[in-house]
């Protein structure tokens, strides 16, 4: 996988929002992506489905939820069913990146933005969206499970 350039979708899970990131292993960036709404159905998988037709990844990441101390977080158990979710219906690989603080760097990133002009208001979807960078970032720098 280091070796060859492969497209990489990240999600920032949530019970509300699920944000995602898009990149590749060549530039190794990553690019906020609309964020996807989860009803009380669930997450909008037409709407996760049409992402990873649209960019067609060699590889998902997911980022892991844990708690300040390294425990796992109160979302961790449901963030591994969409992990399994994702593996079943897509049948690729989703790696694993600890989030911690993720969120505050990506709320942190967007208020510069908006501090400079770059950009009129931050939604708390791209706060999502934002994070889930983050955490692709952190994957294509080599941290994660599976690298």
């Amino acid at each position: 996988m280091r070796n060859e350039v492969r497209a990489v979708i990240a999600f920032d899970f949530g019970l509300k929002r699920i944000g995602i990131a898009a990149g590749d292993t060549l530039t190794r960036t990553a690019a906020p992506r609309p964020a996807i709404h989860v009803t009380a159905t669930g997450p909008n998988w037409e709407a996760i489905s049409r992402e990873i037709r649209a960019l067609g990844p060699a590889r998902l990441v997911l980022g892991a939820p844990y708690n300040v101390d390294g425990t796992p977080g109160a979302l961790a158990a449901a963030a591994d069913t969409f992990a399994g979710e994702l593996t079943r219906r897509f049948g690729l690989q989703v790696e694993r990146v600890d989030e911690r603080f993720s969120s505050i760097e990506a709320s942190a990133q967007l208020k510069a933005q908006r501090a400079s002009g770059q950009r009129r208001r931050i939604r708390r979807e791209d706060i999502d969206s934002a994070a889930a960078a983050v955490i692709l970032e952190r994957w294509l720098a080599g941290e994660g499970e599976g690298k």
